[in-house]
Formats: C-alpha cells, structure tokens, sequence
C-alpha cells in the first residue's frame, strides 16, 4: 500500500468520517457496477459485429443476474434452431472469494443424459477442446478461466483507458472458439437435434410398455 492509500485509508477510519466513507463506498460501488454493465454491453457489441461480417448462424443475448435486477453478468450464443437440447457459447462472469472472474466455453442448454453427451460428434468436439485445456464437467463440454477480473481496480483503470484494446482481446476468446470449432459445433448441435427427438419416441414406448405390463399383472 503506498503512502497516498494509508493516508486515505486513515482519514476514512476516523469515527467521524465513517458517514462520509460509507456515502463514498456506495458511490463507487455504483459506478463499479454501470462500467460493469456497460462493459458487456459494448462487447456484445463487438461479438455482433464479428457474427455479422462472417454471416454466422448464432443469436446472440446478454446474461443477467437473476436475483439482481438490471445487472449484466455475462452473455451467450445459441444455435438459430427451436432444438430443446443445444450447446451455445458463453462467457459470464463467477465470485472468486472477494473478486469477480471472467469464464468462458461451451455449455449445454441442460444437462444430458449419458448417451447424448457421447453421442459421436459430440465426442469429437469434447476431445478437441480437452487437446487445448479445456475443462469438462455435466453442464458444460468445455470451460476455462481468463485472466480478466472485471471489477478489480487494474481491469476498471485498464477498461477506461484502453476500452477498444480490451474489448477486442476478450472477444477474441470466442471468436477462436467460433472460427476453430464452429463447423464441429454446428454438427454436434444437428446431431444432437436428430438423436432428441429419437430418444423421446423411445422412452414414451418404455413408459407404455412397463403400463401395460403393469395393468396386466
């Protein structure tokens, strides 16, 4: 802590300024969260434009804290298709003790039973983005974290100084993603929009068949 900080730090901790601290603290607590919402904003922004000039098939949305009206936590892509069961591209933001950290990767639309998470082509993408380090759990194919911490002072200071830089590195992330693996991932999506509505069809039949064996015995 420099100097400067210590002699700021200790004015606000004196008894008599702590109505002062609390009004400051909460100031910038705010200011913290509409550069925080305007951040994803503008990178929803440059990630639009990117799908626009390549022409490809993924609709794009903010994502939003549920319990937090009006805050922007991150944002997502999804196949342009009415499939219940999907992988789509997404990057948010998760608390890390005291700080907020950016993620990003491939998650399911819910999490799938067994054989539709191996189906082949689903396979085939997994693997390859275990090949680069990818981590793997029931409700996403593929996950990592960044660097970015979108709260912290260095990210804030960075983000208003070097707001196009910054915006461009994030975004690089998942336009990778969609330029390496967009072809697997729409392949993965239409299988998996083939193989549902199959799987459907066959349990509705297991569930018939067990009632009617149950009504006869």
């Amino acid at each position: 802590m420099s100097n400067e900080e210590q002699a700021v730090l200790d004015f606000f901790s004196k008894e008599e300024n702590l109505p002062l601290a609390l009004s400051v603290a909460e100031l910038v607590d705010g200011i913290r969260q509409r550069l925080n919402n305007q951040f994803w904003r503008e990178l929803h922004g440059h990630i639009s434009r990117f799908l626009e000039d390549h022409q490809l098939p993924w609709s794009l949305a903010v994502t939003e804290d549920r319990n937090t009206p009006e805050c922007v936590v991150g944002l997502h892509l999804h196949p342009m298709s009415d499939q219940s069961l999907f992988l789509r591209l997404m990057m948010e933001q998760q608390a890390m003790g005291e700080n907020l950290r950016i993620y990003y990767g491939v998650m399911w639309s819910t999490a799938p039973s067994p054989d539709k998470a191996n189906i082949p082509g689903v396979a085939k993408l997994r693997d390859a983005l275990q090949e680069e380090h990818f981590k793997n759990n029931e409700n996403f194919l593929a996950w990592n974290w960044t660097s970015y911490h979108p709260r912290r002072k260095d990210f804030l200071l960075r983000y208003s100084t070097e707001c196009d830089t910054l915006l461009d590195e994030v975004c690089e992330l998942l336009r990778r993603l969609l330029l390496t693996h967009g072809k697997d991932l729409n392949s993965a999506n239409m299988a998996l929009s083939e193989v549902a509505p199959a799987m459907t069809v066959s349990l509705d039949q297991l569930r018939s068949t067990i009632s009617k064996k149950a009504s006869v015995d």
